[in-house]
Protein backbone atom coordinates (compact mmCIF):
# COMPACT_ATOMS: atom_id res chain seq x y z
CA UNK A 1 0.00 0.00 0.00
CA UNK A 2 1.28 3.46 -0.85
CA UNK A 3 2.05 5.78 2.04
CA UNK A 4 -0.51 8.34 0.85
CA UNK A 5 -3.27 5.75 1.37
CA UNK A 6 -2.36 4.89 4.94
CA UNK A 7 -3.85 7.89 6.75
CA UNK A 8 -7.24 7.85 4.93
CA UNK A 9 -7.40 4.11 5.53
CA UNK A 10 -6.68 4.50 9.24
CA UNK A 11 -9.36 7.21 9.51
CA UNK A 12 -12.00 4.96 7.94
CA UNK A 13 -11.01 1.98 10.09
CA UNK A 14 -11.08 3.98 13.33
CA UNK A 15 -14.39 5.69 12.57
CA UNK A 16 -15.99 2.37 11.62
CA UNK A 17 -14.61 0.69 14.75
CA UNK A 18 -15.87 3.53 16.95
CA UNK A 19 -19.39 3.29 15.52
CA UNK A 20 -19.47 -0.48 15.99
CA UNK A 21 -18.24 -0.20 19.59
CA UNK A 22 -20.82 2.52 20.28
CA UNK A 23 -23.61 0.35 18.84
CA UNK A 24 -22.68 -2.49 21.18
CA UNK A 25 -22.34 -0.22 24.20
CA UNK A 26 -18.57 -0.50 24.64
CA UNK A 27 -17.88 3.10 23.72
CA UNK A 28 -19.85 6.18 24.71
CA UNK A 29 -19.24 8.31 21.67
CA UNK A 30 -19.69 12.05 22.18
CA UNK A 31 -21.71 12.81 19.03
CA UNK A 32 -21.77 16.51 19.81
CA UNK A 33 -18.01 16.52 19.23
CA UNK A 34 -18.67 16.29 15.50
CA UNK A 35 -20.11 19.79 15.67
CA UNK A 36 -17.46 21.21 18.00
CA UNK A 37 -14.42 19.61 16.42
CA UNK A 38 -15.16 19.26 12.72
CA UNK A 39 -12.11 21.48 11.87
CA UNK A 40 -9.96 18.54 13.04
CA UNK A 41 -10.54 16.97 9.63
CA UNK A 42 -9.22 20.15 8.01
CA UNK A 43 -6.09 19.98 10.17
CA UNK A 44 -5.53 16.29 9.39
CA UNK A 45 -6.07 16.89 5.68
CA UNK A 46 -3.82 19.94 5.67
CA UNK A 47 -0.94 18.17 7.42
CA UNK A 48 -1.15 15.30 4.97
CA UNK A 49 -1.13 17.67 2.00
CA UNK A 50 1.90 19.57 3.30
CA UNK A 51 3.84 16.36 4.00
CA UNK A 52 2.46 14.37 1.07
CA UNK A 53 5.83 14.13 -0.71
CA UNK A 54 7.92 13.80 2.42
CA UNK A 55 8.73 10.12 2.98
CA UNK A 56 10.97 10.60 6.02
CA UNK A 57 10.33 8.92 9.35
CA UNK A 58 9.66 12.20 11.15
CA UNK A 59 7.00 13.22 8.59
CA UNK A 60 5.19 9.92 9.04
CA UNK A 61 5.39 10.35 12.82
CA UNK A 62 3.87 13.86 12.58
CA UNK A 63 1.00 12.67 10.36
CA UNK A 64 0.18 9.73 12.61
CA UNK A 65 0.46 11.86 15.76
CA UNK A 66 -1.93 14.49 14.40
CA UNK A 67 -4.33 11.72 13.36
CA UNK A 68 -4.25 9.98 16.74
CA UNK A 69 -4.62 13.20 18.76
CA UNK A 70 -7.38 14.55 16.51
CA UNK A 71 -9.49 11.40 16.46
CA UNK A 72 -8.82 10.87 20.17
CA UNK A 73 -10.38 14.25 20.94
CA UNK A 74 -13.24 13.50 18.55
CA UNK A 75 -14.04 10.09 20.05
CA UNK A 76 -13.30 10.63 23.73
CA UNK A 77 -13.36 14.38 24.41
CA UNK A 78 -16.17 15.47 26.74
CA UNK A 79 -17.12 19.07 25.99
CA UNK A 80 -20.75 18.92 27.12
CA UNK A 81 -23.65 19.71 24.80
CA UNK A 82 -22.58 23.17 23.76
CA UNK A 83 -23.32 23.28 20.06
CA UNK A 84 -21.53 25.38 17.50
CA UNK A 85 -21.00 24.48 13.86
CA UNK A 86 -19.63 27.68 12.35
CA UNK A 87 -17.01 29.97 13.94
CA UNK A 88 -18.47 32.49 16.33
CA UNK A 89 -19.32 35.98 15.03
CA UNK A 90 -18.54 35.11 11.41
CA UNK A 91 -21.00 37.20 9.44
CA UNK A 92 -21.10 38.97 6.11
CA UNK A 93 -24.37 40.35 4.84
CA UNK A 94 -25.99 43.22 2.99
CA UNK A 95 -29.59 42.94 4.11
CA UNK A 96 -29.42 44.08 7.70
CA UNK A 97 -32.11 46.18 9.32
CA UNK A 98 -34.07 46.71 12.50
CA UNK A 99 -37.78 47.17 12.42
CA UNK A 100 -40.92 47.92 14.37
CA UNK A 101 -43.87 46.08 12.93
CA UNK A 102 -47.09 45.92 14.94
CA UNK A 103 -49.88 44.12 13.14
CA UNK A 104 -53.08 44.71 15.08
CA UNK A 105 -55.50 44.79 12.19
CA UNK A 106 -57.55 41.87 13.49
CA UNK A 107 -57.02 39.86 10.30
CA UNK A 108 -57.17 36.19 11.22
CA UNK A 109 -55.40 35.19 8.01
CA UNK A 110 -52.08 36.56 9.17
CA UNK A 111 -50.27 36.12 12.46
CA UNK A 112 -49.93 39.25 14.56
CA UNK A 113 -46.27 40.27 14.66
CA UNK A 114 -45.25 42.44 17.61
CA UNK A 115 -41.83 43.90 18.16
CA UNK A 116 -40.80 45.07 21.61
CA UNK A 117 -38.76 47.93 20.18
CA UNK A 118 -35.40 46.54 21.27
CA UNK A 119 -32.81 45.95 18.58
CA UNK A 120 -32.01 42.27 18.38
CA UNK A 121 -35.30 40.99 19.81
CA UNK A 122 -38.64 40.39 18.12
CA UNK A 123 -41.88 38.83 19.35
CA UNK A 124 -44.37 37.02 17.13
CA UNK A 125 -47.84 36.08 18.41
CA UNK A 126 -50.82 34.28 16.94
CA UNK A 127 -53.98 34.70 19.12
CA UNK A 128 -55.86 31.60 20.25
CA UNK A 129 -59.59 31.06 19.86
CA UNK A 130 -61.61 28.18 21.30
CA UNK A 131 -62.67 26.89 17.88
CA UNK A 132 -59.08 25.86 17.07
CA UNK A 133 -59.02 22.15 17.89
CA UNK A 134 -56.11 21.22 15.61
CA UNK A 135 -53.00 23.20 14.80
CA UNK A 136 -50.08 22.72 12.42
CA UNK A 137 -46.74 24.42 13.00
CA UNK A 138 -44.22 24.69 10.17
CA UNK A 139 -40.73 25.84 11.18
CA UNK A 140 -37.86 26.42 8.81
CA UNK A 141 -34.48 27.88 9.72
CA UNK A 142 -30.80 27.11 9.95
CA UNK A 143 -27.87 28.29 12.08
CA UNK A 144 -30.40 28.75 14.87
CA UNK A 145 -31.03 27.49 18.39
CA UNK A 146 -34.72 26.61 18.84
CA UNK A 147 -36.17 26.11 22.33
CA UNK A 148 -39.65 25.01 23.39
CA UNK A 149 -40.51 24.23 26.99
CA UNK A 150 -43.61 26.13 28.13
CA UNK A 151 -47.19 27.05 27.32
CA UNK A 152 -48.92 30.31 26.36
CA UNK A 153 -52.49 31.58 26.22
CA UNK A 154 -51.76 32.57 22.61
CA UNK A 155 -51.95 29.86 19.99
CA UNK A 156 -48.28 30.42 19.18
CA UNK A 157 -45.62 32.77 20.43
CA UNK A 158 -41.98 33.19 19.44
CA UNK A 159 -39.31 35.45 20.86
CA UNK A 160 -36.23 35.78 18.69
CA UNK A 161 -32.81 36.98 19.72
CA UNK A 162 -31.51 38.29 16.42
CA UNK A 163 -31.00 41.70 14.87
CA UNK A 164 -31.31 40.89 11.18
CA UNK A 165 -35.08 40.60 10.67
CA UNK A 166 -34.62 36.95 9.74
CA UNK A 167 -38.13 35.52 10.01
CA UNK A 168 -41.41 35.50 8.14
CA UNK A 169 -44.54 34.72 10.13
CA UNK A 170 -48.03 33.94 8.90
CA UNK A 171 -51.10 31.94 9.85
CA UNK A 172 -54.32 30.76 8.25
CA UNK A 173 -57.09 28.20 8.65
CA UNK A 174 -56.61 25.23 6.33
CA UNK A 175 -59.36 22.60 6.39
CA UNK A 176 -60.00 21.94 10.08
CA UNK A 177 -56.58 23.05 11.36
CA UNK A 178 -54.99 26.43 11.94
CA UNK A 179 -51.60 26.50 10.21
CA UNK A 180 -48.77 28.64 11.58
CA UNK A 181 -45.71 29.24 9.41
CA UNK A 182 -42.53 30.47 11.06
CA UNK A 183 -39.74 30.55 8.50
CA UNK A 184 -36.36 32.12 8.01
CA UNK A 185 -36.22 34.66 5.20
CA UNK A 186 -33.84 34.40 2.29
CA UNK A 187 -31.04 36.86 3.04
CA UNK A 188 -28.30 37.79 0.65
CA UNK A 189 -24.75 37.11 1.70
CA UNK A 190 -23.39 34.84 4.39
CA UNK A 191 -24.86 34.55 7.88
CA UNK A 192 -22.58 32.21 9.77
CA UNK A 193 -23.36 33.55 13.23
CA UNK A 194 -23.20 31.36 16.32
CA UNK A 195 -26.46 30.04 17.70
CA UNK A 196 -26.07 32.27 20.77
CA UNK A 197 -26.63 35.19 18.37
CA UNK A 198 -29.69 33.60 16.77
CA UNK A 199 -31.92 32.04 19.41
CA UNK A 200 -35.65 31.42 19.16
CA UNK A 201 -37.82 30.70 22.19
CA UNK A 202 -41.15 29.14 21.25
CA UNK A 203 -44.38 28.81 23.25
CA UNK A 204 -47.46 26.80 22.26
CA UNK A 205 -51.04 26.60 23.51
CA UNK A 206 -51.68 23.23 25.21
CA UNK A 207 -55.34 22.91 24.10
CA UNK A 208 -55.14 21.99 20.37
CA UNK A 209 -53.78 18.75 18.97
CA UNK A 210 -50.51 19.69 17.32
CA UNK A 211 -48.65 18.57 14.23
CA UNK A 212 -45.14 20.02 13.96
CA UNK A 213 -42.87 20.06 10.91
CA UNK A 214 -39.31 21.30 11.48
CA UNK A 215 -36.66 21.74 8.79
CA UNK A 216 -33.64 22.80 10.82
CA UNK A 217 -30.60 22.57 8.55
CA UNK A 218 -27.62 23.22 10.82
CA UNK A 219 -29.21 24.02 14.17
CA UNK A 220 -29.63 23.19 17.81
CA UNK A 221 -33.14 22.04 18.74
CA UNK A 222 -34.34 21.59 22.33
CA UNK A 223 -38.07 20.80 22.33
CA UNK A 224 -40.07 19.67 25.37
CA UNK A 225 -43.50 18.47 24.22
CA UNK A 226 -44.43 16.87 27.55
CA UNK A 227 -47.15 19.51 28.18
CA UNK A 228 -48.71 19.22 24.72
CA UNK A 229 -50.86 16.87 22.68
CA UNK A 230 -48.75 15.94 19.68
CA UNK A 231 -50.15 13.84 16.86
CA UNK A 232 -47.22 14.15 14.47
CA UNK A 233 -43.66 15.45 14.66
CA UNK A 234 -41.45 15.57 11.57
CA UNK A 235 -37.88 16.82 12.00
CA UNK A 236 -35.17 17.15 9.36
CA UNK A 237 -31.65 18.40 9.85
CA UNK A 238 -28.23 18.33 8.27
CA UNK A 239 -25.56 18.97 10.88
CA UNK A 240 -27.87 19.45 13.85
CA UNK A 241 -28.31 18.58 17.51
CA UNK A 242 -31.80 17.46 18.57
CA UNK A 243 -33.03 17.05 22.14
CA UNK A 244 -36.72 16.10 22.06
CA UNK A 245 -38.93 15.18 25.01
CA UNK A 246 -42.30 13.71 24.07
CA UNK A 247 -45.43 13.56 26.22
CA UNK A 248 -47.93 10.72 26.46
CA UNK A 249 -48.93 9.45 23.01
CA UNK A 250 -52.38 9.97 21.56
CA UNK A 251 -54.18 7.03 19.95
CA UNK A 252 -51.42 7.27 17.35
CA UNK A 253 -48.46 9.63 17.61
CA UNK A 254 -45.84 9.59 14.86
CA UNK A 255 -42.29 10.92 15.12
CA UNK A 256 -40.28 11.11 11.89
CA UNK A 257 -36.56 11.93 12.11
CA UNK A 258 -34.36 12.38 9.04
CA UNK A 259 -30.83 13.69 9.57
CA UNK A 260 -27.40 13.88 8.00
CA UNK A 261 -24.60 14.24 10.56
CA UNK A 262 -26.51 14.88 13.78
CA UNK A 263 -26.94 13.96 17.39
CA UNK A 264 -30.55 12.99 18.20
CA UNK A 265 -31.81 12.37 21.73
CA UNK A 266 -35.48 11.49 22.16
CA UNK A 267 -37.13 10.94 25.54
CA UNK A 268 -40.49 9.23 25.93
CA UNK A 269 -42.61 8.61 29.07
CA UNK A 270 -41.68 5.52 31.07
CA UNK A 271 -44.96 3.71 30.39
CA UNK A 272 -45.51 4.86 26.81
CA UNK A 273 -45.97 2.11 24.22
CA UNK A 274 -43.53 2.78 21.43
CA UNK A 275 -42.02 1.18 18.35
CA UNK A 276 -38.89 2.29 16.50
CA UNK A 277 -38.06 1.65 12.88
CA UNK A 278 -34.45 2.57 12.18
CA UNK A 279 -32.77 2.97 8.82
CA UNK A 280 -29.71 4.73 10.09
CA UNK A 281 -26.82 3.70 7.84
CA UNK A 282 -23.51 4.22 9.66
CA UNK A 283 -25.19 5.85 12.65
CA UNK A 284 -24.95 4.74 16.26
CA UNK A 285 -28.17 3.61 17.96
CA UNK A 286 -28.98 3.36 21.65
CA UNK A 287 -32.58 2.30 22.36
CA UNK A 288 -32.70 1.64 26.09
CA UNK A 289 -35.73 -0.39 27.23
CA UNK A 290 -36.63 -1.59 23.72
CA UNK A 291 -36.64 -5.14 22.40
CA UNK A 292 -35.45 -5.89 18.89
CA UNK A 293 -38.28 -7.69 17.10
CA UNK A 294 -36.79 -7.82 13.59
CA UNK A 295 -34.15 -6.13 11.47
CA UNK A 296 -34.23 -2.39 12.15
CA UNK A 297 -37.38 -2.70 14.27
CA UNK A 298 -37.68 -2.29 18.05
CA UNK A 299 -40.62 -2.22 20.50
CA UNK A 300 -41.34 -1.61 24.15
CA UNK A 301 -42.67 -4.72 25.96
CA UNK A 302 -46.18 -3.25 26.28
CA UNK A 303 -46.55 -2.16 22.66
CA UNK A 304 -48.83 -4.87 21.26
CA UNK A 305 -51.52 -4.55 23.95
CA UNK A 306 -51.47 -0.75 24.34
CA UNK A 307 -54.36 1.47 23.28
CA UNK A 308 -52.24 4.57 22.64
CA UNK A 309 -49.03 4.10 20.68
CA UNK A 310 -46.04 6.10 19.53
CA UNK A 311 -44.29 5.29 16.26
CA UNK A 312 -40.74 6.58 15.76
CA UNK A 313 -39.17 6.35 12.30
CA UNK A 314 -35.47 7.20 12.14
CA UNK A 315 -33.23 7.61 9.12
CA UNK A 316 -29.84 9.23 8.89
CA UNK A 317 -26.33 9.08 7.53
CA UNK A 318 -23.60 9.44 10.14
CA UNK A 319 -25.58 10.34 13.27
CA UNK A 320 -26.12 9.28 16.83
CA UNK A 321 -29.65 8.25 17.83
CA UNK A 322 -30.59 7.80 21.48
CA UNK A 323 -34.14 6.97 22.58
CA UNK A 324 -34.64 6.72 26.35
CA UNK A 325 -37.49 6.76 28.87
CA UNK A 326 -38.19 9.17 31.71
Amino acid sequence: MKNDKIVPGIILVLIGAAILLANFGYLHFQWYNIFHLWPIFLVIGGVNLVLANNKTLWASAVKISVLVIGLGLLFFGDFGDRYSFWPRHFSFHNNHRYYNNDDNDGNDDEGDNYDNGQAGSHVFNQPYTNNVKFAKLNINGGATAFYLSDTTNQLFSANTNDNKDRYDFSGSMVDSAYVVNFKMKDHRGFHWDSHDDNRVNLLLNPNPIWSVDLDAGAAKVDFDFSKFKVKALNVRGGAAAFDIKMGEPLASTTVEVNTGVSGVNIKIPENAACSIESNSGLSGNDFDGFTKTSDNHYETPNFAAAKNKMYIHISGGLSGFDVSRY
